[in-house]
């Protein structure tokens, strides 16, 4: 992949959990806070009914001619158990009722009980409306009944209303200290179909931002055979062609096609000279805002040899600028394409396939790599981008035969040699293999040694350290990797999770990554981090304020996705607290 896959994109969401602390755990799609605290002792399943009496039933014909209101109501709801353990749950809900119209006001822990109760047999008959509100009147009777918020939460989910759902949940798992599994699993699953449902919409409406110039360069460096940047060293200020083409377009920009043809000029008229070279030009000049719009005008010439490129250049920077659709259109004209040259189509089908896989197509995205094979089998880019993907999927053996491939076919591919060393460590890790681990490390040293600018380098050996526990040693990996390329924002964030991991210093992690966002404020990364460790803070409005910061840079709807399941935990969590007037669990002084 050429963006999210590179280290300096993005540790693994689980290296978040782990720098930041055990109250983390994480969803595929979505994070939940929580205290992730095992006890072998839990129960296993509490009942849908409670008795409210310490002491077992007795036999029917033994009990006592109940006397007073509260023992009479205690009676029915008693009755209604025997009924509800039959499953007859009718007649368990009538006895219920009665209970509930029996008990003085003042009783107000009965009566929560029994509308919980009767909550319980109008959920055995799937009527979810009535659960809600019976669960909604045992919670007016006691605020904190948890087994009538979670009730409730089951119900909402069921009639649709995740909100509700959400925040039923959240306040469950705060209340009983993060110890309740079921509660957590739903929490987790309810967070992720939200995070979908808000993505969706979101993603059609976003705003289009134009990446940094540190996201364009780590997204060009795992390429070493795009045509789009292939030759821009020749493209520059003296370069005859694009010269001319920018002095003869301007010559004639106010003149009308027919001026044009009554001056004999058809073939010196401004749609004769190339809008791409002029795209191409800018690009080597890091000059980035108007290149699809001169993409564009290229390729409403039909007739233009550039076309292909352009599509694809076009193709590129929709894909940088997160619109896939538009991305996966151009990318589609390009591969549909007769007689286009074997780089520009496997090029093609390289971002097709990394676009396909953020789409969670894994299927697809094979498809596109296998295809890019068949038509440029030389093409050492395509073993890198599929080797990345198979790393993703946990193909671990096919990533290393991949990588191993890239650098036969290109031995002097920095970034790919890179990606080869951490994949063998990752491999050697994985198999707990002490000879396979020191082998991958003298790998990274000799590797750094014969590519000493390689930032990307540095910075997977430094994770690569990190997982070891050898943080002094990693944390001089990525000053190394700063010091190569000192506007990589994402080194800085990966800093600020290394002394958090390392020192447990939540201000010094923080301030390192606020670096980040002074190197680079369209950091998503650090945003999303810095947010992760407000929640841990205790600090909730920064948080949602850093989530939604994130979100408006986010590239892929499922980004998006995992970014919302972020803020609506950090927000659920800050109305629990207001609501119930507690503090949310924190990881405590440092």
């Amino acid at each position: 992949m050429a963006s999210k896959e590179n280290v300096t994109e993005g540790w693994e969401k689980w290296k978040i959990a782990l720098a930041v602390g055990a109250p983390i755990a994480l969803g595929l799609a979505g994070l939940w806070y929580y205290n992730r605290v095992k006890s072998s002792n839990l129960e296993t399943k509490k009942k849908d009914i409670e008795s409210g009496e310490k002491k077992e039933e007795q036999p029917e014909a033994k009990a006592a001619e109940p006397q007073t209101p509260v023992e009479q109501a205690q009676a029915a709801k008693n009755k209604g158990n025997k009924w509800f353990k039959g499953g007859k749950y009718d007649q368990a809900i009538q006895c219920y009722t009665e209970a509930i119209k029996i008990c003085p006001p003042e009783n107000k822990q009965d009566i929560s009980t029994f509308y919980q109760n009767r909550a319980a047999a109008h959920e055995q008959l799937k009527n979810f409306t009535e659960v809600i509100a019976d669960c909604s009147k045992a919670l007016e009777f006691n605020t904190r009944y948890t087994k009538a918020m979670f009730r409730r939460a089951k119900a909402c989910e069921h009639i649709g209303d995740l909100q509700q759902c959400l925040e039923d949940v959240t306040a469950v798992c705060i209340l009983e200290g993060f110890q309740n599994q079921q509660s957590l699993m739903m929490a987790d699953r309810v967070l992720k179909d939200l995070g979908k449902s808000k993505a969706k919409e979101a993603y059609k409406n976003r705003k289009e931002t134009t990446p940094s110039h540190s996201f364009l360069r780590t997204y060009f460096s795992a390429f070493a055979n795009d045509p789009i940047i292939s030759n821009l060293n020749e493209v520059n200020e003296e370069s005859p062609e694009t010269v001319e083409a920018e002095s003869e377009a301007e010559k004639y920009q106010d003149e009308s096609p027919e001026k044009e043809m009554k001056d004999g000029l058809p073939g010196k008229s401004r749609s004769q000279f190339s809008p791409f070279l002029k795209a191409k030009k800018q690009l080597a000049k890091k000059e980035y805002d108007n290149v699809i719009e001169l993409c564009t005008q290229e390729i409403s010439n039909s007739t233009s040899k550039y076309l292909p490129e352009a599509l694809l250049l076009r193709a590129t920077f929709y894909l940088l600028a997160g619109r896939g659709t538009k991305a996966i259109d151009d990318l589609n004209q390009v591969i549909g394409l007769e007689d286009v040259d074997k780089k520009i189509k496997s090029n093609a089908l390289i971002k097709r396939g990394s676009l396909k896989l953020q789409l969670g197509e894994q299927t697809e995205a094979l498809d596109d790599m296998a295809t890019a094979v068949r038509v440029d089998p030389e093409n050492s880019d395509i073993y890198h981008h599929r080797g990345q993907l198979n790393l993703l999927l946990d193909r671990m053996d096919d990533a290393l035969r991949d990588f191993d491939k890239c650098v036969a076919l290109n031995p002097e591919f920095a970034v790919a040699h890179a990606q080869k060393c951490y994949a063998e460590y990752r491999h050697a890790f994985d198999q707990r293999s002490p000879m396979q681990l020191q082998s991958s490390v003298r790998s990274f040293e000799d590797l750094l040694k014969r590519f000493p600018d390689c930032a990307e380098a540095f910075a997977l050996y430094g994770q690569a350290l990190c997982d070891q526990q050898q943080f002094d040693q990693a944390d001089d990996q990525f000053k190394k990797a700063i010091k190569i390329e000192p506007d990589n924002a994402n080194v800085y964030v990966h800093r600020g999770l290394l002394r958090l991991q390392w020192k447990q210093n939540m201000e010094e992690a923080c301030s390192m990554i606020k670096k980040a966002l002074e190197v680079d404020d369209k950091c998503e990364f650090a945003y999303e981090t810095l947010g992760t460790i407000e929640v841990q803070r205790g600090n909730l409005t920064n948080a949602i304020d850093l989530f939604n910061k994130a979100i408006s840079l986010a590239k892929t709807e499922m980004e998006m996705a995992h970014l919302f399941s972020l803020l609506d935990a950090a927000m659920a969590q800050s109305k629990v607290a207001q609501n119930f007037g507690i503090q949310v669990p924190t990881m405590g002084p440092m």
